[in-house]
């Protein structure tokens, strides 16, 4: 069974997607969207569903640091429940505080250059939202 792994934003939907045994994530993409326009990239994800034989979704939600959800979280929460709709999979929100600081930080100390951090930032912290979700289920 393989988990995709979620970063949900207003321009880019950062992917990853465990490999069979759920054991590590690995990053596949960054879908660009247009929230605003209700662009969600829902195609895109029904190709790569469909091409790593996805049985369940990691959403990662945006808790404040005092546990509240705030407009964002409330967002990604939107996109969840449109995401289970849309293809009837189990879909789990996982608390993703610090997730996108943390790979940053990562790609900083890697010595990886601010354009090319940018184009990579989602699909890092989506990786580290399903590798956060794989290691809780050990």
């Amino acid at each position: 069974m393989r988990i995709l792994g979620l970063d949900y934003g207003t321009k880019t939907v950062g992917v990853a997607v465990s490999d069979y045994f759920g054991w590590t994530a690995q990053g596949l993409e960054t879908i660009k969207i247009d929230e605003e326009n209700k662009k969600f990239g829902l195609d895109r994800l029904s190709e790569i569903l469909q091409n790593e034989e996805v049985e369940k979704i990691v959403v990662g939600l945006p808790k404040n640091m005092n546990g509240t959800i705030g407009p964002r979280g409330e967002a990604c929460q939107r996109y969840a429940e449109m995401l289970k709709e849309a293809y009837g999979l189990p879909v789990i929100l996982w608390d993703e505080r610090l997730t996108t600081m943390a790979a940053e930080r990562m790609l900083i100390e890697a010595d990886v250059s601010r354009k090319k951090r940018k184009k990579v930032i989602d699909k890092m912290a989506a990786v580290m939202i399903l590798q956060g979700y794989l290691d809780s289920l050990k």
